[in-house]
């Protein structure tokens, strides 16, 4: 059974960096493509980027253009979202979430949550000043 475990999350000041962490165990991270997904206070939650299980293709939200990246390290099993110039709408619970079943649209994919099989528990990203 797979197992998603965020980490990085923080408070940090506008303007400021993050690097976010999922790191997978019990089975393998290649087999699965990786959703990050955030949820702020009152609203629902909403995707932020994904990327396909081998890693080749990834998707953005338009509010994540720009100063997101995610990445994808299969033999580390670790998925990284790195968030530069923070705003703070960017506040919230981000989780990360695995699909298995190889849909090989992610775009499609990161549209649909409930898609997701397995999630994190999430980790908190407050931007202050």
């Amino acid at each position: 059974q797979l197992q998603l475990v965020e980490s990085g999350g923080g408070l940090v000041q506008p303007g400021g960096s993050l690097r976010l962490s999922c790191t997978a165990s019990g089975l393998p991270l290649d087999k699965y493509a990786i959703g990050w997904f955030r949820q702020a206070p009152g609203k629902e939650r909403e995707a932020v980027s994904c990327i396909s299980k081998l890693a080749s293709r990834t998707y953005y939200a338009d509010s994540s253009k720009g100063r997101f990246a995610v990445s994808k390290d299969n033999v580390q099993n670790r998925v990284e979202l790195l968030i530069n110039n923070l705003e703070v709408e960017d506040t919230g619970t981000y989780y990360c979430a695995a699909n298995g079943r190889g849909f090989s649209d992610v775009q499609a994919l990161c549209l649909m949550p409930s898609l997701f099989e397995i999630w994190g528990q999430g980790t908190q990203v407050t931007v202050s000043s």
